[in-house]
């Protein structure tokens, strides 16, 4: 149960962030570099979390 909660975790702060972290941290990015961040920093996070789980 504790693995699920934290997967919901994850997953709410990086769509929050995602949809609206310029609004929740003031940063601006016109060209959409965090967000290719946030995205590839979540897909990383996947795929050693896939690793470190077998």
């Amino acid at each position: 149960m504790g693995a699920v909660a934290m997967v919901v975790l994850a997953l709410g702060m990086f769509i929050a962030l995602f949809a609206f972290g310029g609004e929740l941290l003031g940063y601006r990015d016109p060209e959409g570099m965090v967000k290719l961040a946030l995205v590839a920093t979540f897909v990383f996070g996947i795929i050693c979390g896939n690793k470190i789980g077998r």
